[in-house]
């Protein structure tokens, strides 16, 4: 009966259980209309692997790369307009970055008040973006690591979910598009720019040490070639389907039994302050409505707390203002690599002792 167990498989195994399991989970999600079945499907089935111990290995290059196609994904959808849009509305901007910034920051400085997390763990947990980096930094700061990517993606699953669920009943019909995963592209010249793109781009981001860099440098080399040189860029669905499945394999990996172990004493509360972000956010979103006119999903996927990333997979496969949404997030997690350390430490003053959970 042990040998039945995911953690006593071999890794081969696990790879051809992930595979179709991630592709049923896709499929049935599709068949219920979900915008982004292509990421949560992956994630569902990875989640429930790595919950087992039957987590798997996603090679650092495979997912630079997928991260450096979602990023030139954005780029295709992006288009050159949004820069004057940018710069005649950056109060905008600025005022709805910092918004959720200030109330992830309250909610964390609450969280460790209450002493339910050891240290500073609930501070840098809470910080609404930049996760990886968020997680490395919070170590030096009297805080759990773990704890903290617990946190992080468990946010980023939160949202994940709810954005996809909001995009379904407030959207205007939008769907993913996996009935054409296997559709040509009209030329593989513009193919073959964004995969360049996506490649130099991903790359780039990594060497030069750039937060964020393996999708933010592909994105910002894509639009800069678009609004610099006639090339044009396009990508296959059956590239960007395997691209989103990664990103969600790579998220629900970090989900695994000894961390959920670990956790599950904070659960509830951890829980409870990623809700309270996304209801606080969902009024962020209703006041971006009214002062800008943008219609009710483009404001709540703007103001997600998500990852940008997964944010950036659904609004794709939504009928949204996708540069409206990508720039707001963007802003965001400038934002938060900018001001969110500083932040962090500020309120870490404050904390209670380090205590372990």
């Amino acid at each position: 009966m042990d040998a039945l167990r995911p953690r006593n498989w071999p890794v081969q195994w696990r790879w051809l259980v992930l595979v179709p399991l991630s592709l049923i989970f896709a499929v049935l999600l599709e068949m219920l209309r979900l915008p982004a079945a292509l990421l949560l499907g992956p994630m569902a089935a990875a989640i429930l692997l790595a919950s087992q111990d039957g987590t798997v290995r996603i090679a650092p290059p495979v997912f630079v790369t997928c991260q450096g196609i979602v990023g030139a994904m954005i780029a295709v959808n992006l288009p050159v307009s949004i820069f004057p849009v940018m710069v005649a509305d950056w109060p905008v901007f600025l005022l709805g970055t910092l918004s959720t910034l200030l109330a992830s920051s309250l909610l964390g400085w609450i969280l460790s008040r209450s002493g339910a997390l050891p240290g500073t763990t609930a501070i840098w947990g809470s910080a609404p973006g930049a996760a990886t980096v968020m997680t490395l930094m919070s170590e030096q700061f009297g805080a759990d690591m773990r704890l903290v990517a617990f946190m992080q993606y468990m946010r980023v699953v939160a949202c994940a979910v709810v954005a996809t669920l909001v995009s379904r009943f407030i959207g205007h019909g939008g769907g993913s598009a996996a009935p054409h995963w296997v559709a040509l592209p009209a030329a593989w010249l513009p193919v073959a720019t964004a995969i360049a793109v996506a490649l130099i781009g991903a790359y780039a981001g990594v060497r030069l040490k750039i937060p964020g860099g393996a999708m933010l440098t592909p994105m910002i080399l894509g639009m800069m070639l678009k609004l610099f040189t006639p090339l044009h860029l396009d990508l296959p669905p059956l590239i960007l389907a395997a691209s989103y499945a990664v990103v969600g394999w790579a998220i629900g990996m970090r989900f695994s039994a000894s961390v959920l172990r670990y956790a599950k004493k904070v659960f509830l509360r951890v829980v409870t302050s990623i809700l309270a972000l996304i209801l606080i956010c969902c009024g962020f979103g209703a006041i971006l409505m009214l002062v800008t006119g943008v219609d009710p999903l483009t404001a709540y996927l703007a103001t997600s707390p998500g990852g940008a990333d997964s944010v950036a997979i659904i609004a794709a496969s939504s009928k949204v203002n996708m540069p409206f949404v990508m720039t707001m997030q963007i802003a965001r997690f400038l934002c938060v690599l900018i001001v969110g350390p500083a932040i962090a430490r500020l309120l870490s003053k404050t904390s209670p002792a380090p205590r372990r959970v």
